[in-house]
Order: structure tokens, then C-alpha cells, then sequence
């Protein structure tokens, strides 16, 4: 098998687990008893059961275009489609929590992005402290909006966001 099917065996496998217990009473034993392999092939892909949610996340949001307010909001939509799965993992604050995988995410997107479009190696520390604080505060809004809004469309969460992004990083990425 594999190891792109291994990995996605396993994430279905959580997936399903996840829709009947929280995060936080999922053991690997269990998830490898269920996919029927032994608990060194997990550890071969996946630090523990974190990383897995990590990539489950990162799977789903390889393909969006950050600044794109459609692309970003098929990204909302599909964490919408697997509500449960993130309002589980959204949940879990244990030790390596999904929220802290999405701000490192979304800060390195968006500064690979703000270097290749700003021409440079290195970012002024403004733009990348602006970066940071964007990516925190759409990492947040996004938990929010996957625990408690079930109202909102996903294109206005992120045109709210959008239209919240500091001026200086909307100059590099939108042209203003």
C-alpha cells in the first residue's frame, strides 16, 4: 500500500472514531486495531494522533488559494461538510492542539506568498508580525465559526476576514 493510501486509511478511520468520541479518547491502539495494522505502521507516517489530525487538516487545505475569497471559502465549506471531525478536533486542547497547527500553516503560506510577490528573501519584521496577527485572528474566527456559527456563509466569514487583513499585507496581496 501506499503511504499517501496508508495516511488516508487512517484519517477515515479517525474520522469515523470521531464522529462517536472526542479526540481526546481516541487511543492509536484502538485506530490501528480498527484499520488492522500494527501500531509501528502508524508511527512510521504519524508523530501521534495530532500529527494525523494535522494532516487531515492540511490534506483539506493544500488546494486553497489564501487570497481568494471563492478558494477560501470551498476550504470553509469542506470543513463545513466534515462539521464533526473539526468541531472534535476544535475542541481538543490538549497538547498539540488543531488551532496551533493552522496559524503555523497559515503563517507559512502567507509568507512564502508575501516574499515571492514582494521579491525578497527577507520580510521587514512589521510584515511578518502583520502576518502573525492576521493568521491568529482567522485561525480564531475560523474555530469560532465551526463551533458556535451555524448561520453564516462561508464566503462572508472570509470576506469579513479578508476586509480585516492590516493594510500593509493587503497592499501586497490585493493591489491597494
Amino acid at each position: 500500500m501506499a503511504a499517501r493510501d496508508t495516511k488516508r486509511m487512517f484519517a477515515d478511520e479517525l474520522e469515523a472514531m470521531m464522529a462517536r468520541m472526542p479526540l481526546s479518547k481516541v487511543r492509536v491502539a484502538d485506530l490501528c486495531a480498527r484499520c488492522s495494522v500494527e501500531r509501528r505502521v502508524f508511527y512510521y507516517h504519524f508523530k501521534d494522533k495530532y500529527d494525523l489530525v494535522a494532516w487531515i487538516f492540511f490534506h483539506d487545505a493544500y488546494e486553497t488559494d489564501v487570497i481568494s475569497v471563492e478558494s477560501a471559502a470551498e476550504g470553509l465549506k469542506k470543513m463545513k461538510q466534515d462539521i464533526l471531525f473539526y468541531k472534535r478536533a476544535y475542541e481538543d486542547n490538549s497538547q498539540n492542539p488543531l488551532w496551533a497547527y493552522m496559524h503555523a500553516y497559515f503563517v507559512e503560506r502567507y509568507t512564502k506568498l508575501a516574499k515571492e510577490m514582494l521579491g525578497t528573501e527577507v520580510l521587514d519584521p512589521q510584515i511578518g508580525f502583520s502576518i502573525r496577527h492576521y493568521c491568529f485572528g482567522s485561525v480564531a474566527m475560523t474555530q469560532e465559526w465551526v463551533l458556535q456559527d451555524n448561520i453564516t456563509p462561508a464566503e462572508t466569514v472570509v470576506e469579513m476576514m479578508f476586509r480585516s487583513m492590516p493594510e500593509n499585507l493587503r497592499e501586497i496581496f490585493f493591489d491597494e
